[in-house]
């Protein structure tokens, strides 16, 4: 029987390597996530440079714990420009969500988050046999959504007053999924992008 495993498995395509999260993917997260100094995005939670070891291991003891499986992100010439995970891990149905992502400015709108995402809905749908893949985003952040619609997914409602944000606010949150009937045309669809 298909199962989500307990630690995170390498994943690669022609453009996009995903790699477990380790510790010593510190220094290539502070560099990435320096370029656009993310952190400053009022409506994402994205770590500082030095708060990013505190990051990764607050995803490994999740990872630990058995509700995330957390990787890095790396294009074809080597360098790291983000971070992805599976969350809020759900091995009864099996379903997970795709999510606390972020990449570096110079990586936005390149096709990395099309075909790290095509990499890891794959790998969701055709070997751990989910039914279901959500992503959440803030309602505010235009620009996740469409991104997120872009990938084929549907929203499936909003969360009102659903989180508390780094400043104190209250997040809306969007809730958007692919269930796995609709995922060969998805694939399809991303396949079909990440050719052009």
């Amino acid at each position: 029987m298909v199962s989500i495993p307990n630690q995170p498995t390498l994943l690669e395509g022609a453009s996009v390597r995903l790699e477990p999260l380790q510790h010593s993917h510190c220094r290539a997260l502070q560099d990435a996530v320096q370029d656009g100094q993310l952190w400053q995005v009022w409506c994402t939670i994205v770590p500082k440079p030095e708060g990013m070891a505190q990051e990764i291991e607050r995803r490994l003891k999740l990872q630990a714990a058995g509700s995330m499986l957390p990787y890095v992100v790396r294009v074809a010439d080597n360098t790291v420009v983000g971070m992805t995970t599976y969350m809020n891990i759900d091995r009864s149905v099996p379903r997970v969500e795709i999510g606390s992502t972020w990449y570096a400015a110079s990586a936005q709108r390149t096709g990395v988050n099309t075909a790290a995402k095509t990499l890891l809905l794959t790998h969701a749908f055709e070997s751990m046999g989910c039914h279901c893949v959500e992503f959440r985003t803030h309602f505010l952040n235009q620009k996740s959504r469409k991104a997120i619609e872009r990938l084929g997914a549907k929203l499936d409602g909003i969360l009102r007053s659903h989180t508390r944000m780094p400043d104190g606010s209250l997040r809306d949150t969007c809730v958007y999924s692919i269930v796995a009937a609709e995922w060969p045309a998805v694939k399809m669809h991303l396949l079909h992008g990440l050719k052009r």
